[in-house]
């Protein structure tokens, strides 16, 4: 039997199927199209534009030039909208819309009469939430990323968002620069249209993307303003029309062996450690497990190839003149699964497959002989404070701080922290860990990027110190930081029972975060306990949320949007493990 294409797709149940397609036939026409318009099969482009989310600012050129390659291969292109999570414009955070996103796509892509998709993303949510959705939707979906902006400049040093935001607040709540001083720089942070200028979770999960095959060759690291990122747009829009009929859904490119890649690839470009979470979420819904012990694993034979920030110090921008991510995956090819197919239809192997001459005048990129770290850059912890697990990015963290003993000094939720955190009454010196409570999925709500939390600011100097939380930190971020505590302490983890004076050990090349208190007192505290949520959620979306969300390690999404192998109460059938 034929499959339909265009106009017939999906159609309006009316009890009468050609009554349907002739009400709908007339209804197109009104918008102008001809009769060889809508014979043409149907490229939806799904566009998170928004004036409330400044990296996508670009989107509306970057939808024409996708269109005209629509057209140009012989498709009807046809936009719509979809949420758009501008991270820093949502309140508490935009994790906790991530997933209502996932379903916006998910429920518009299947309901409409689209043969193939192009996901218009590119904010540190968007793209996770658009792949999630198209990963359960199931029809042929490619990628078009924002693009990182351009770089800014103060008093002759570069400046780009958002590691060197954090690196001049510091400065300015030290002491060390005025308020005129801020002011400026903050002025010059964010120039252009596009996604974070270094290496944070937008560029990442482009990084990552490209790696899986969801995105033609090179598209993760073009700048936004440049006229290649409208050209390779242009090529997504036809490259979409030729996935029709193909074949080329999301669960065949988007397999265990490709997840294995981009958990390779996440350690060597220094990742953000909202990748593992994001990544974890997309698999699930195609039945694939991610395990951290995997993820683990990987930084052991990954070096970090890239010298980026906030690892190291150059910018996005400079990564992609280097050559990128086809350079990176060159690099990595003896150890990436080479038979996982691509948008384009070949598979990784056939994609590399061509002359290559590792780009020996720049620095940004290093060979795999000569990396910039010997190891990955993401570890995953374990011990009694974090049983499932908890993650800290090694590669942007202080080397004499990865073996630490310290005494906690506690903060039992964001609130707390914002209210105590700068008081020259606070207990603590350098030598202290500090340790923040119900900021995880249930008590944040929505796992907020809080875990990089400021230095106290009566350390004077101190740029350092080992934070621990449940919350999440932005991929801009640097410190060591552990994160992504698990289960949280909102849903009774041991964080939830560390007190002041509280010992705890941390090694992090053993892999190990304990909390040294006898199980005898953690049973006497956990008694007492009462658990600790942020507001309260009796109806909409948030109740939804609160009832339905997983931990960090299961990747943050709803137990009833995973595919049907991972659900509670059903057996795993697939697994990354490879």
């Amino acid at each position: 039997m034929t499959k339909t294409v265009g106009l017939a797709n999906q159609l309006t149940e009316y009890s009468d199927k050609e009554f349907s397609l002739y009400l709908r036939r007339s209804f197109a026409r009104s918008m102008g199209y001809s009769d060889e318009a809508l014979a043409k099969p149907i490229i939806g482009i799904v566009n998170t534009y928004s004036e409330l989310n400044n990296c996508h600012r670009g989107f509306r050129e970057l939808a024409e030039a996708i269109k005209r390659g629509v057209w140009q291969a012989g498709g009807l292109p046809l936009e719509f909208p979809t949420i758009s999570l501008g991270e820093v414009f949502l309140s508490p955070t935009s994790m906790l819309m991530r997933n209502l996103m996932s379903m916006d796509v998910e429920v518009m892509v299947k309901a409409q009469p689209l043969d193939a998709v192009v996901l218009l993303g590119g904010c540190d949510k968007t793209l996770p939430a658009l792949l999630m959705g198209a990963a359960s939707a199931g029809i042929p979906a490619i990628v078009v990323a924002a693009g990182p902006m351009l770089t800014g400049n103060y008093q002759g040093e570069r400046l780009g968002a958002c590691t060197d935001c954090r690196r001049f607040w510091g400065a300015y709540r030290r002491g060390e620069i005025d308020q005129p001083t801020i002011h400026a720089v903050e002025q010059n942070l964010a120039v252009t249209a596009g996604t974070c200028a270094v290496m944070g979770t937008a560029s990442t999960i482009a990084c990552v993307i490209e790696a899986m095959g969801m995105m033609l060759p090179g598209g993760a690291s073009i700048p936004a303003v440049h006229a290649d990122r409208l050209r390779h747009a242009e090529e997504s829009g036809k490259q979409a029309v030729r996935m029709v009929g193909s074949g080329l859904t999301p669960e065949r490119i988007m397999t265990a062996g490709a997840f294995t890649n981009a958990l390779r690839v996440l350690q060597a470009i220094g990742g953000s450690t909202n990748g593992i979470i994001h990544l974890t979420a997309i698999a699930g819904r195609l039945g694939i497990r991610l395990q951290l012990d995997q993820l683990d694993s990987l930084s052991e034979d990954t070096p970090v190839l890239v010298d980026l920030k906030p690892s190291g110090k150059a910018y996005m921008e400079d990564f992609h003149r280097a050559g990128g991510m086809p350079v990176v995956l060159q690099e990595l090819k003896d150890r990436l699964h080479l038979d996982a197919l691509t948008v384009s239809g070949q598979t990784l192997g056939q994609v590399l497959d061509v002359p290559y001459t590792f780009p020996q005048w720049q620095d940004v990129i290093r060979p795999l002989a000569n990396p910039y770290q010997p190891q990955g850059a993401q570890v995953v912890l374990r011990g009694n404070l974090a049983p499932d697990g908890a993650i800290i990015k090694r590669s942007a963290a202080s080397p004499q701080l990865l073996r630490k003993t310290g005494r906690a000094v506690v903060f039992t939720s964001t609130d707390d922290l914002n209210a105590r955190i700068d008081s020259p009454d606070l207990d603590v010196t350098s030598d202290d860990i500090l340790v923040l409570q119900n900021a995880g999925p249930m008590g944040g709500p929505g796992m907020p990027e809080a875990g990089s939390f400021p230095i106290p600011s009566k350390l004077k100097g101190v740029r350092d110190m080992v934070r621990i939380s449940d919350a999440r930190m932005s991929g801009t971020a640097f410190g060591t930081i552990v994160l992504h505590v698990s289960p949280e302490a909102a849903a009774g983890g041991v964080l939830g029972l560390v007190r002041d004076g509280d010992v705890i050990q941390l090694d992090v090349d053993a892999r190990q975060i304990k909390l040294l208190v006898d199980d005898a007192t953690l049973a006497a505290r956990r008694a007492e306990a009462q658990t600790q949520v942020r507001g309260e959620a009796t109806r909409g979306y948030e109740w939804l949320y609160r009832t339905h969300i997983q931990q960090a390690h299961l990747g943050c999404d709803f137990d009833f949007l995973q595919h049907v192998a991972l659900q509670p109460g059903t057996r795993e059938q697939k697994s990354s493990v490879e």
